[in-house]
């Protein structure tokens, strides 16, 4: 019915009266009143519709996986939507290959640096091997310090004397040790004979109270002995090896400062191009390098050896009045000598025992 009236209404005709205004034709009232029909029932219709979207929206909510972007103007193709979903995916693929990006060049960066080490490992390794070969076979020229290198010798045969003399007091330590606790024993055999011997009681407490008064002389002794390793030990395994250490770092620095030297002769006594120019130029600042280097752990290696003699003839001056001093108090009998020279030297003795922890420091 609706299109019918509209329909009518296009077709239709519209007199002009002959001053130019319209004329009032009897199907106007028709028209509008069908237009205002037509617009009531749209409206209605709309409202309608509305409220059930409205109902729709606030009971299921909006999906905003399935939000979509228009873009152009209102009524425009389906080819200017953007799901929201597809954007968020690229971002996330974005990041992501940018943060993989970024992990793989910092391995790369890595991988770069070990393997440049290991090169200059391998260069370094292989001139210094090539040196120690050359001077064994006595094809290659070292450099030597004359002075310094029998001081070196004095310092190692003096270690290995000295290594001696520990080895042989810690022998006698030992033996002593047994000895007094054999004398200990044999004491307290003395004593419980003499309460059990009435004939004998005299001779026995004699000999019991001389193994008692020996034990504890001996084990002054002990003390006095001890604390001589435990010197002559700190001065060989600690004072010494240190000093022997500093020895080898100056050794290993020696050959390299030959290797490098050995290579920049052999440089420059070959053409004088520009790649070899420029081998010339790296190979004078790897010299340089390891020369100050040397120079550097050769002044280390003086001062402390100057410094180790020095406290070698003080702590062996005192170690040496110690140990004859006690020695001689002790197969004299004198038991107050003995006992003074423990005092002169500030050595504590420690009961029996006294090693051993508490039951609260084993807690």
């Amino acid at each position: 019915m609706t299109d019918s009236i509209m329909s009518k209404a296009a077709t239709m005709e519209i007199p002009i009266n002959s001053n130019g205004d319209t004329g009032t034709l009897p199907e106007d009232d028709s028209l509008e009143q069908a237009a205002k029909l037509q617009w009531s029932l749209d409206e209605k219709v709309g409202s309608s519709r509305g409220n059930r979207d409205l109902q729709q929206v606030m009971v299921s909510g909006p999906n905003l996986n399935e939000t979509s972007i228009v873009s152009g103007g209102y009524g425009g193709t389906a080819e200017g939507i953007i799901p929201t979903s597809s954007i968020k995916g690229s971002n996330m693929h974005h990041s992501s290959s940018s943060s993989s990006m970024t992990a793989e060049e910092a391995t790369r960066g890595v991988a770069v640096e070990k393997l440049e080490t290991m090169k200059k490992w391998g260069l370094n390794t292989y001139k210094c091997t090539k040196q120690m070969i050359s001077e064994r076979f006595g094809r290659g020229s070292r450099t030597v310090d004359l002075e310094l290198e029998a001081q070196i010798e004095v310092l190692r045969d003096t270690k290995r004397k000295y290594e001696t003399v520990l080895r042989l007091a810690r022998a006698l330590t030992n033996h002593f040790y047994n000895m007094v606790q054999t004398q200990h024993a044999l004491g307290d055999t003395f004593a419980d004979l003499s309460q059990k011997s009435p004939e004998l009681r005299d001779e026995f407490g004699y000999n019991a109270e001389t193994q008692k008064l020996l034990c504890k002389n001996g084990e002054t002794l002990l003390g006095a002995i001890n604390f001589f390793v435990s010197s002559i030990n700190t001065l060989v395994n600690k004072t010494m090896e240190d000093t022997l250490m500093t020895i080898k770092m100056y050794e290993n620095a020696r050959l390299e400062f030959d290797a490098y030297r050995s290579d920049l002769e052999e440089l420059s006594l070959g053409p004088r191009d520009a790649v070899a120019m420029a081998r010339i130029d790296a190979a004078q600042q790897q010299y340089q390098l390891q020369k100050d280097k040397y120079e550097r752990l050769r002044s280390d290696v003086t001062i402390k050896l100057k410094f180790l003699e020095e406290n070698k003839v003080k702590v062996m001056h005192k170690q040496l009045l110690l140990f004859h001093n006690a020695i001689s108090a002790y197969f004299a009998g004198n038991q107050q000598q003995l006992e003074q020279t423990l005092k002169q030297f500030n050595i504590i003795l420690r009961p029996p025992g006294a090693d051993k922890p508490s039951w609260l420091e084993e807690q």
